[in-house]
């Protein structure tokens, strides 16, 4: 079985922790401690939220600041296109910020926020009935 661990930098474990629970995300106590905490997507899908100084660990180089540009797109899939809007108007609500505006393409439905640190999250529906072939 394949896993895919998402790993991003945060300044506010805690402030990050409380952002991503009230969209509706949960977290694997196996993963989280006091340095990071796992939000679970799916049950193969996690997003490992780190703290700055131990994501520094990680890597080698400088952490990418948001502000100045993005490092990376994180695109979440919905059941539907309230969904989408549910979601994004929960993140603009409790700090986020908004990225780019609705996107309608009829069969694909996206919105975007940014998080407390900057991150770039993409909501998007797709209706599979009516994908042009």
């Amino acid at each position: 079985m394949r896993m895919i661990f998402v790993n991003l930098p945060v300044k506010d474990l805690n402030a990050t922790k409380a952002f991503f629970s009230s969209l509706g995300f949960s977290y694997n106590p196996q993963f989280s401690n006091e340095n990071g905490a796992c939000m679970i997507v799916e049950e193969n899908i996690s997003v490992m939220f780190l703290q700055q100084d131990y994501f520094r660990t990680f890597i080698n180089g400088e952490i990418a600041d948001p502000a100045k540009g993005v490092e990376v797109l994180n695109c979440l899939s919905c059941d539907s296109r309230q969904a989408v809007d549910d979601i994004v108007a929960k993140a603009l609500a409790g700090g986020g910020k908004p990225w780019k505006p609705v996107a309608d393409h009829g069969w694909m439905y996206g919105w975007s926020f940014q998080d407390l640190d900057g991150h770039v999250w993409e909501v998007m529906y797709a209706d599979p009935a009516a994908i042009p072939s």
